[in-house]
């Protein structure tokens, strides 16, 4: 089995290793010369734990390739899977499916015997279809398109791929149903459920999974604003209601409210859709107007507990990724947090121990720090902003011998607040009591 991984960012490029580490003969196309230079030499264009290992080790043994040429692999390809990037299109909120309809044309062209087109981008509803249509106008070679959606955490995306909760396929006949069957065979042996139902279903599975998690995590994050009100604890709220079987204790934690490459952007498209096909989607229309306003509100939260004014003040972010585990700057909390801290004058360090360098491209007016202690040395109030492992422990007693001020807003409750009981310090969890 030949596969063929159009595109090479995060999807393309997990998906690529994970499928040479089954056995399979791969090939990773890139348009970008460079990246593809980069990564015959094992350097990853992103941060994922484990991948850079895993790619090393089949690359070495021949099974995953990286190439720029086209026409030299598709034509030998049993499955291409288109993998390019499907962003938020300016303006509308609509997905930009350019690169995935480019994508399509020029391929056509290479299509050598019968081959599976498997759409692995996010798209919406219908564009799998438009998939095959494209490739029918340039081709006269036989083959069928497929919708198989990810479904990969960063952080952990190897193990999502690995061990999946689920594999959706969305196909149009037996010939394409038996060929993705083929390629997860590997996963029988966990017993994978593999779900087999048409192009448009697999292509909506994929939106209405990403945003109910992001209502779900919107509605735990207006009850620690309730609980904040009602003097109640938002952690033994999350914690009754996630034992409830039919609720679950999976993304019920608190926090400045969701970012990233996915949440977003599929909760706008899905919310487009619905209004392309006049029907009422205001759930997700109030989550993603909510999630918006979260990440400012908590940048106002700050400056109202330090007195009004932040003016000249050191505030230390530690944190900037939208998420622990990956570099990942988009869509995270603080590239509205701290742009809002900046226009009330405070100064800003930051610390983050994996995505400084992905930071600077959007931060330009702060402060990076080489290690915690840089970063809150002299410091009059410390954000814990992304919930990196080395943040969890930190204590009065290490805060002492660094900051000058006293204030510590924890917004992802990962500290203990009973050691800061007694302390000198003020410390702000989201939903909890203020210690």
């Amino acid at each position: 089995m030949k596969i063929v991984m159009l595109g090479t960012g995060y999807v393309g490029l997990v998906s690529g290793a994970c499928f040479s580490d089954f056995g399979f003969d791969v090939t990773c196309l890139d348009k970008d010369k460079l990246k593809i230079k980069n990564l015959k030499n094992g350097v990853m264009p992103i941060f994922e734990p484990g991948l850079e290992d895993l790619v090393k080790k089949n690359f070495l043994s021949g099974r995953l390739k990286f190439s720029t040429d086209q026409r030299a692999h598709v034509k030998n390809a049993d499955a291409v899977f288109i993998a390019v990037g499907t962003p938020t299109r300016r303006g509308d909120g609509h997905a930009d499916l350019t690169y995935v309809y480019d994508a399509a044309k020029e391929i056509a062209s290479y299509l050598n015997g019968y081959t599976v087109i498997v759409t692995k981008s996010t798209v919406p509803v219908g564009t799998s279809q438009k998939i095959k249509e494209i490739i029918k106008k340039n081709t006269n070679a036989e083959f069928d398109v497929v919708s198989n959606p990810e479904f990969l955490r960063e952080g952990s995306a190897i193990e999502d791929f690995m061990r999946p909760n689920r594999v959706v396929v969305g196909h149009e006949n037996k010939k394409s149903k038996t060929v993705l069957a083929s390629i997860y065979k590997p996963l029988f042996l966990f017993e994978t459920p593999i779900l087999y139902t048409d192009l448009k279903s697999a292509e909506l599975i994929k939106y209405a999974s990403n945003a109910f998690l992001a209502v779900k995590i919107s509605f735990i994050n207006q009850m620690a604003d309730l609980c904040e009100q009602l003097d109640t604890d938002i952690n033994d709220i999350a914690k009754g209601m996630g034992l409830d079987k039919r609720i679950g204790n999976k993304f019920l934690h608190p926090g400045p409210g969701y970012g990233g490459s996915c949440f977003p952007k599929d909760t706008l498209a899905l919310v487009q859709t619905s209004k392309q096909n006049d029907v009422n989607l205001s759930i997700v229309e109030t989550v993603v107007r909510y999630n918006r306003d979260r990440k400012k509100s908590l940048a106002r939260k700050i400056i109202n507990l330090m007195g009004g004014d932040v003016t000249n003040k050191k505030i230390s972010v530690l944190g900037l990724s939208f998420k622990p585990g990956t570099d990942d700057m988009r869509e995270s909390p603080s590239l509205d947090l701290i742009p809002e801290l900046l226009k009330k004058k405070a100064k800003i360090t930051a610390f983050d121990p994996v995505a400084k360098n992905e930071a600077k491209k959007f931060l330009k007016k702060i402060k990076y720090a080489e290690s915690i202690h840089e970063c809150i040395k002299g410091s009059d109030c410390v954000v814990l902003l992304t919930e990196w492992s080395e943040f969890r422990s930190l204590s009065p007693e290490f805060l002492s011998g660094l900051m000058e001020g006293k204030y510590i807003f924890d917004f992802r409750n990962v500290l203990d607040p009973n050691v800061f009981k007694k302390s000198k310090f003020k410390l702000y969890q989201i939903g909890r009591e203020k210690i």
